[in-house]
């Protein structure tokens, strides 16, 4: 299951292509069936495409908030330097 959450743009694109080749060698096959696993497909692409828009929006914050904790621990950094120049 974690496989499926990790890489869904994979999946998707192998069971595309795996639907066409069904299509091609397997002409017989009802065209409305033919339409209602397009339209399936069609779906699963939106739940895709989704799904990889939360990863890359969630890593663009966990970088945001590192570049934060990184400023943070600066100007920590500063008022400890701000308060020795005072003392001495």
């Amino acid at each position: 299951m974690q496989f499926v959450k990790t890489h869904p743009a994979r999946i998707y694109a192998v069971l595309v292509a795996a639907l066409a080749l069904v299509v091609h060698y397997v002409p017989e096959l009802p065209s409305a069936l033919i339409l209602g696993l397009a339209a399936a497909v069609l779906g699963t692409g939106e739940a895709v495409q989704r799904a990889e828009d939360r990863k890359t929006a969630g890593a663009g914050e966990d970088a945001h908030q590192g570049d934060q904790a990184d400023a943070i621990d600066e100007r920590q950094g500063d008022d400890q330097a701000d308060a020795d120049e005072l003392s001495a």
